[in-house]
């Protein structure tokens, strides 16, 4: 072999490595700035923090729906954006962006919201809290709690209870609807009174 002929062949294997090693680097490189463009360091430890809470709180759900009949064999419908249950209770589920929909024999519909609540999966009890929101035919009531027993067969309302309705306003504690007996009662515990303005028209 001649020497040109080696000096040729030196010449191609270097530009051959060197070619390689500027391809490997600019790819590799691109790859890491690829992934730190996309997810920032303080976005994946966003990312491992909520993952660490989802591990405590337990299983994650997202937009769920349950439905059934309660005892008086009124249909209901439960949705929620977010659930998880409860590694201490699997029978408590908890849930964020609430809304329930109650279908009763007389044709009536009764729609409830709420930004959290938590639903028994097996009483088949709800709970609802944080700006609760209620629509009965042309009643609304809004509330910071409510609690429906499905077991007992009432339902609670109360924390700065307000009702508005064709008929007026009304300011309460507390509303308690007894489902069996079709009954109502209405508490105030500050002074004594319920805060009301009557449309009498």
């Amino acid at each position: 072999m001649t020497q040109r002929r080696k000096k040729l062949l030196i010449t191609q294997f270097i530009l051959l490595i060197t070619g390689l090693l500027i391809i490997f680097f600019t790819y590799y490189d691109k790859d890491n700035q690829v992934t730190e463009n996309i997810i920032s360091k303080e976005t994946q430890e966003k990312i491992k923090q909520q993952v660490s809470e989802e591990n405590e709180k337990g299983d994650i759900f997202f937009n769920i729906e349950y439905s059934g009949l309660d005892v008086s064999g009124n249909r209901y419908i439960l949705k929620s954006k977010e659930a998880y249950n409860s590694k201490e209770n699997q029978e408590l589920v908890n849930i964020k962006s609430v809304e329930a929909i109650f279908y009763f024999k007389d044709g009536t519909v009764l729609n409830i919201w709420s930004n959290y609540g938590e639903y028994n999966n097996k009483t088949l009890d709800m709970k609802f809290e944080g700006d609760v929101k209620a629509i009965y035919e042309e009643s609304r009531l809004f509330s910071q709690k409510a609690e429906y027993s499905n077991s007992k067969s009432f339902l609670i309302i109360s924390e700065n209870v307000k009702i508005e309705d064709i008929k007026g306003t009304m300011f309460a504690d507390e509303l308690y609807f007894d489902i069996k007996k079709q009954k109502l009662k209405i508490a105030s515990y500050n002074n004594g009174k319920v805060n009301a303005n009557i449309n009498l028209k």
